[in-house]
C-alpha cells in the first residue's frame, strides 16, 4: 500500500521539525499534574474546525453553551452534530484501551458520528453499498471532482488499509500518518461523514502509537486555515500521485499545530495559577476552586451544571458561582433572571482562537 517516498532535504527537515515540536509537545503532557484542562477544551475546539471543513457552521461558544444546557431545537441541528464529534473522539480514546484502531473501531466512531443527526439516514456505522463521488452540489458522476472506488474494490482497499495500520515498518510514524489519511479520504467508505472521520483518525494514532501521551494535538485548524490547499493535496495524490508534496503539506500541519498547542498550553497553565492565587488569599470557598478547575473543561456553566460536576447542592453551587463573579472570573451572558449561564472569558478567549468566534456571544 505504501508508495516509495523520495525524501527530499526538504521533507527530512520538515519531519525533523514536526517530530521535534511534537516531542516537546509530549513531553509537556507528560509533566502536567491534570493533562485534562488541556484536552477537553482542545477536543471541542477541533470538533468545530473539522466539523465547520464539511459546512457545518457552529462556534466554539455555541458548542460550550449547549453542552452547559442542552437545548434540542431546529436552531441547535449545527450543534448537535459538533456535539457528536466530541462523543465520537472521546468514545474513541476510550476504545483504544480495548481495541487497537481498526475497521471495526472506525464504523463504531462513524455510528457515534452520525447518531440523531441529519446525516443518520447515511448508515450511521456502515460502510457503502453504493458508489459515491465528490463534487459540487448537484454535480453527476460525470461531473464529479473525484470518484472513490466501487464498492467491491473499496472493501478491498480497507482490508489494504488495515493491514498497513498493523504493518511493522519503517516510514516514519509521521509519515505514515499522511499517507493513512490520504488513502482514507480516497477510499471514502461512508456515505457522509468521511471527512471527519479520517480526522479523528489522526488524533487516535498519535495516541495509540504513543507519539502522544494524551490528545493534545489537532490539525483541523491548520486544515481549515488552508482548506483549497487540503483538498488540493488529497486530489493530487489520487490524480497525479504526488505523494511527496503531500506528505510535505501534512507536516507542516503538524509543526505548525503542535507549536500552536504549546503557546496555547502554557497561556492555560498561567490562567489556571493566577485564578487559583486568587482564590488561595482569604476565605475563599474550596468549592469555587473546584469549580475554576471545571471551567478549563467547559468555561460556560450554569448553576445545575457547577451541582452535578462538584456535587453540592443547587445554592452552594450558586454561592460559588456568586464569588467567581465578583473576582472577575465569571461573566453573565444571558441577562436573564431564569436559566443563567456564565463565562470564563478569559479562557474562552485562548480557546477560541482559530474558531473565529465570539467570546461574548449570546443567544
Amino acid at each position: 500500500m505504501a508508495p516509495e517516498l523520495a525524501y527530499s532535504p526538504l521533507l527530512i527537515r520538515l519531519l525533523d521539525e514536526a517530530r521535534g515540536t511534537l516531542g516537546e509537545l509530549a513531553g509537556l503532557g507528560r509533566t502536567l499534574p491534570n493533562p485534562w484542562i488541556l484536552v477537553r477544551p482542545a477536543v471541542r475546539r477541533e470538533a468545530v474546525l473539522s466539523s465547520r471543513i464539511e459546512g457545518t457552521i457552529s462556534t466554539l461558544g455555541d458548542l460550550y453553551r449547549y453542552e452547559a444546557e442542552p437545548q434540542d431545537t431546529a436552531q441547535n441541528a449545527d450543534v448537535r452534530e459538533v456535539h457528536n464529534y466530541v462523543v465520537a473522539l472521546e468514545y474513541g480514546l476510550e476504545r483504544l484501551a480495548t481495541l487497537p484502531v481498526s475497521l471495526r473501531l472506525i464504523r463504531e466512531l462513524h455510528e457515534r458520528l452520525m447518531r440523531g443527526v441529519r446525516g443518520d439516514r447515511a448508515l450511521p456505522g456502515e460502510f457503502r453499498t453504493t458508489q459515491n463521488w465528490i463534487g459540487p452540489p448537484g454535480a453527476t458522476l460525470a461531473e464529479a471532482t473525484y470518484v472513490p472506488p466501487p464498492v467491491v474494490q473499496m472493501h478491498e482497499a480497507l482490508d489494504a488499509l488495515e493491514r498497513y495500520l498493523h504493518a511493522d515498518t519503517d516510514t516514519p510514524p509521521l509519515v505514515r500518518l499522511a499517507l493513512i489519511h490520504s488513502q482514507f479520504e480516497m477510499i471514502h467508505p461512508f456515505v457522509d461523514g468521511n471527512g471527519r472521520v479520517g480526522r479523528l483518525l489522526i488524533v487516535l494514532l498519535l495516541v495509540h502509537w504513543g507519539l502522544l501521551p494524551q490528545p493534545l494535538l489537532y490539525l483541523s485548524a491548520f486544515f481549515e486555515r488552508y482548506r483549497d490547499d487540503y483538498y488540493r493535496g488529497l486530489l493530487g495524490v489520487s490524480h497525479k500521485g504526488q505523494w511527496e508534496e503531500w506528505v510535505e503539506f501534512f507536516l507542516r500541519g503538524v509543526r505548525e499545530q503542535a507549536r500552536d498547542a504549546l503557546e496555547s498550553a502554557r497561556v492555560i497553565i498561567d490562567l489556571r495559577e493566577k485564578y487559583r492565587a486568587m482564590l488561595a488569599g482569604g476565605r475563599k470557598s474550596r468549592i469555587a476552586l473546584d469549580v475554576v478547575e471545571e471551567l478549563f473543561a467547559n468555561p460556560w456553566v450554569s448553576a445545575p451544571m457547577v451541582r452535578d460536576r462538584v456535587k453540592v447542592t443547587f445554592r452552594t453551587a450558586q454561592k460559588a458561582i456568586d464569588e467567581l463573579v465578583k473576582l472577575g472570573i465569571l461573566r453573565e451572558m444571558t441577562g436573564q433572571r431564569r436559566y443563567r449561564i456564565w463565562q470564563a472569558y478569559d479562557i474562552v478567549r485562548v480557546h477560541s482562537k482559530d474558531a473565529r468566534d465570539s467570546v461574548t456571544k449570546t443567544a
